[in-house]
């Protein structure tokens, strides 16, 4: 077996060795190069040089670790404060939906047609500026101290948001939950895709946004609770209960700890390799699984220190891996939101009254029983996209969600309106089958393919920019679908159809395979070369 490579520490030379060979004089001397060498503009026991040091360990000290010696429990704690990111984003959604329904909440801003649609979609202008800037606060702090700041926003954010006395205070709460929420969505998947076991990663990163229907079943039956309240508490109360998910990932963010791979690229090595024993081998730094996974991330970080990959304007042009790279990537951005989901997400009750199902009641007993029949969907993807791989399961998921929406178009076309009774019942049990289509698929992958396709150099920004993708497209759709559907009714559906049918031939042709790979082995198939002289990871677990 040839040597791995140059980098790991010489204290763990000794243990290392014996797997892979000893280095040749010609690694010796790079090892001892890049001891000299700081990385990044930190000093060579891994702090910032300069003004930023204060800020850093503040920082540090503040939330510092304090890691279980269980990697299960680890990697437990990293997927559930990751989840309740998006359990927060999954609540908003259902409690919106909710409140659109609500006779109270549109009476006491009175809102019209725009106005219901500003406050709707208020929360995708504040996503958008998040990816516009907090891909850099993740860079520049690192993934564990930014889940933090959007933590403390996002609550911060829901107190004006429920406090709210006018649709403006309202409309800017829903802004700044909006930055708080893409933030903690934009850093959550890039945290948990570099820190989990490659073998967790699909069931961990898929989780993470599985929990959107956890918040949104959540956010239903508390507004179906409030409903009967005859006052302002009716929207208040499900407004209020929002904050609640941050406060729980704030409590859990001090015993997980930060991503190996930004700290190696940052200079800080042995806490790298420190990480990647917690999460892989119960703490044990000569597993030589751990100390595979440790190379491969040195390596690749000296390779692409080498092309010097970035996303500007200029190596974009030039290099049609990075293209491919954000194509993927935005890919995703836009499926999932054009998809014809967001109709269902955010103005269920307008396709219920088009279906026939004008009592309020009735609607919100749907809007629970969705987001549960949504949860299971979503679970069920996530296995397949671990089993199938990412490329079947989009696949799967939009050519049926295709067929349900052209369905959901023409049933509503026949007896929209109607009191045929079986006529409203297969109209319902296809707007079901459509979510639970795009939740088999769409859910999970929303947030797991992307941070998988995006390389190190471009991962943090590369997905600042998918979370403003993703929020301009959510927010055009947001706002301008209670439109469509008032002027144009059932063709909204067949309209989205059509374009569904795009997404398809796209990801047939262009999406590439992810499954069963590290981060840099994904790098080696969309690169086309190899970067590290270590083995497959899955090679290294059948040998020991």
């Amino acid at each position: 077996m040839p040597s791995w490579g140059s980098s790991v520490p010489r204290s763990l030379l000794s243990v290392f060795r014996p797997y892979s060979q000893r280095a040749s004089p010609e690694i010796e001397t790079m090892e001892e190069q890049q001891a000299e060498t700081p990385l990044l503009g930190l000093n060579t026991n891994g702090k910032r040089s300069g003004g930023c040091v204060s800020i850093q360990q503040y920082l540090d000290d503040f939330t510092r670790p304090r890691v279980s010696g269980s990697s299960t429990v680890v990697s437990i704690l990293l997927v559930l404060c990751s989840c309740i990111t998006s359990t927060t984003l999954g609540y908003d959604a259902s409690m919106m939906n909710g409140l659109n329904m609500l006779p109270s909440y549109h009476e006491y801003f009175q809102l019209t047609t725009a106005t219901t649609s500003l406050a709707t979609s208020a929360l995708w202008i504040g996503g958008a500026i998040a990816g516009l800037t907090y891909g850099q606060v993740t860079d520049a702090i690192g993934r564990r101290n930014s889940m933090f700041w959007a933590a403390v926003m996002t609550f911060i954010s829901v107190i004006i948001q429920s406090g709210a006395q006018n649709t403006a205070t309202f409309v800017i709460g829903r802004i700044l939950v909006g930055y708080g929420t893409s933030a903690s969505t934009l850093t959550g998947p890039t945290y948990l895709a570099e820190t989990l076991p490659y073998q967790w990663r699909a069931w961990g990163v898929g989780l993470l946004n599985d929990c959107y229907y956890v918040g949104g079943f959540i956010a239903a039956g508390i507004t179906y609770k409030t409903a009967n309240l005859d006052s302002i508490w009716a929207w208040r109360i499900p407004s209020a209960v929002q904050g609640i998910f941050s406060v729980l990932c704030i409590v859990i963010l001090p015993f997980i700890p930060e991503s190996p791979r930004w700290l190696a690229n940052v200079g800080r090595r042995e806490e790298a390799l420190t990480v990647i024993a917690q999460t892989y081998a119960n703490g044990d730094e000569t597993n030589a699984v751990v100390l595979a996974q440790y190379q491969q991330i040195i390596d690749t970080i000296h390779y692409e220190r080498e092309t010097g990959e970035t996303l500007s304007i200029d190596q974009l042009a030039k290099n049609p891996v990075a293209r491919k790279r954000i194509t993927l990537a935005l890919s995703v951005a836009i499926f999932s939101t054009v998809s014809g989901n967001v109709i269902a997400s955010y103005y269920l009750g307008t396709m219920l009254v088009n279906a026939g199902i004008v009592n309020v009641t009735d609607q919100l007993q749907l809007n629970i029983a969705l987001n549960a029949f949504c949860l299971c969907c979503a679970l069920a993807g996530t296995y397949y996209s671990d089993h199938l791989g990412r490329r079947i399961t989009g696949l799967i998921s939009t050519s049926l969600l295709t067929i349900f929406i052209l369905v959901v178009g023409a049933l509503t076309k026949v007896y929209g309106m109607s009191a045929n009774r079986a006529g409203i019942f297969a109209t319902v049990a296809a707007i079901f089958l459509f979510q639970g289509a795009y939740s088999f698929g769409w859910t999970p992958l929303l947030y797991l393919y992307p941070p998988e396709v995006l390389n190190y150099p471009i991962r943090a920004k590369g997905m600042g920019i998918f979370t403003f993708v993703l929020n301009s497209a959510s927010l055009l759709c947001v706002f301008s679908f209670p439109f469509a559907l008032e002027s144009i009714g059932y063709k909204t559906y067949l309209a989205n159809g059509i374009w569904d049918v795009l997404e398809v031939t796209f990801i047939w042709f262009y999406w590439v395979e992810t499954s069963g790979k590290t981060l840099e082995e994904i790098d080696a198939v969309l690169d086309g070369i190899k970067h590290s002289e270590v083995p497959s990871l899955e090679g290294v677990v059948r040998e020991s």
